[in-house]
C-alpha cells in the first residue's frame, strides 16, 4: 500500500490513530511521510551501507524533534499570550467600568460644589446685608457730622413720620427712645427739635420748652435754632406769657435778620399788639 502525504484539508481527520494537532504538526508528518518515501524504496543493504544517509536521517530526525519543541514552545507562548491579552482586555473592561464610575462621582462632585458656592454666595449677600445694618456710615446732618448706621436712620424716619402723620404722641415716644438710645447721633439735634414740636402739639408746654433751650444751649449754631425759639415763643404765649414770648420773637429778628424763622418772628410780634 503506497504512502501518502496528508493535505492540510485532512487534517482535521484522524490519522495514523493521531489526533488533529493543527497546522504545524501537519507540515512535520509531512515531512517525516516525505522522508519514508524516499528510504523506504532502497534495499536495506543500502540504506545501512550508506553512512552519509544515516547521518542526513539522523540529522533530519533531529531537526524534526527541535521543530516539533519548538512548535510546543510557540504553543505555549501563544497560550500565554492569549491569556495575558484577556488579561489585558478584562484589565481594559475593568478600569472602564471604573472610569465611568469616577465620571459619575466627577459630575456629583462638581454639582455639590455649584450648589455650595451658589449657598456660599447666598449667605455672604446675606452677611453683607446684615454688615450693612449695623456698619456706620460718615454723614452730615445739617452741619452735624458723624458716624451713623442704618437702623439709627431707620428711627429716626419712623419717629419723623409719625410726627408728620399727625400722631404726636407716638412721635413723642419714639423720639425720646431714640435719644436715649442715640444721645450722640448726628440726627440727635434734629430728633430733640422734633420732640419740642411733639410736646408743643401735646399740649406739654413746660417740656417743651425745656427741651428747646437744652438744645440752643447745646448747638448754638445750629440751622434749627431760629424755629426752635419759634416753638419757645409759641408754648410761652400758650401759657400766657406775651411779654417773654414778645422777647424771644424779638431775639430772632435781631440774630437771625434773614431767616424765614425772622419773618414768621415780625408776624407773632404783630399779633401780639
Amino acid at each position: 500500500m503506497p504512502v501518502q502525504l496528508i493535505s492540510s484539508q485532512q487534517s482535521s481527520q484522524t490519522i495514523l490513530g493521531w489526533p488533529y494537532l493543527g497546522l504545524l504538526q501537519v507540515v512535520l508528518i509531512n515531512s517525516i511521510l516525505f522522508v519514508l518515501l524516499i528510504v523506504l524504496p532502497l534495499p536495506a543493504h543500502a540504506i545501512f551501507q550508506d553512512d552519509d544517509a544515516r547521518k542526513q536521517i539522523n540529522v533530519l530526525t533531529k531537526s524534526l524533534a527541535d521543530l516539533n519543541k519548538n512548535i510546543t514552545i510557540i504553543t505555549d507562548e501563544n497560550k500565554t499570550n492569549q491569556r495575558a491579552i484577556l488579561v489585558l482586555s478584562n484589565a481594559n473592561e475593568s478600569l472602564k467600568s471604573e472610569n465611568a464610575a469616577l465620571k459619575g462621582k466627577v459630575e456629583e462632585l462638581e454639582k455639590t460644589i455649584e450648589e455650595l458656592q451658589g449657598g456660599l454666595k447666598s449667605y455672604f449677600k446675606e452677611l453683607n446685608d446684615r454688615l450693612k445694618q449695623i456698619e456706620p456710615e460718615m454723614v452730615d446732618i445739617e452741619g452735624i457730622k458723624g458716624p451713623i448706621t442704618p437702623i439709627e436712620k431707620q428711627t429716626y424716619e419712623l419717629a419723623l413720620k409719625e410726627f408728620q402723620d399727625g400722631s404726636a404722641s407716638k412721635a413723642e415716644n419714639l423720639l425720646n427712645e431714640f435719644i436715649n438710645k442715640y444721645p450722640n447721633s448726628p440726627y440727635s439735634p434734629l430728633a430733640n427739635y422734633w420732640l419740642a414740636n411733639s410736646k408743643y402739639a401735646n399740649k406739654d408746654y413746660k417740656a417743651s420748652i425745656a427741651i428747646a433751650e437744652n438744645l440752643i444751649k447745646r448747638y448754638p449754631d445750629h440751622p434749627r435754632t431760629p424755629e426752635t425759639l419759634i416753638t419757645i415763643a409759641n408754648c410761652q404765649i400758650e401759657t400766657g406769657k406775651k411779654a417773654d414770648a414778645r422777647k424771644t420773637l424779638e431775639s430772632i429778628v435781631k440774630k437771625y435778620p434773614t431767616s424765614k424763622s425772622a419773618s414768621t418772628a415780625v408776624t407773632m410780634i404783630i399779633a401780639l399788639k
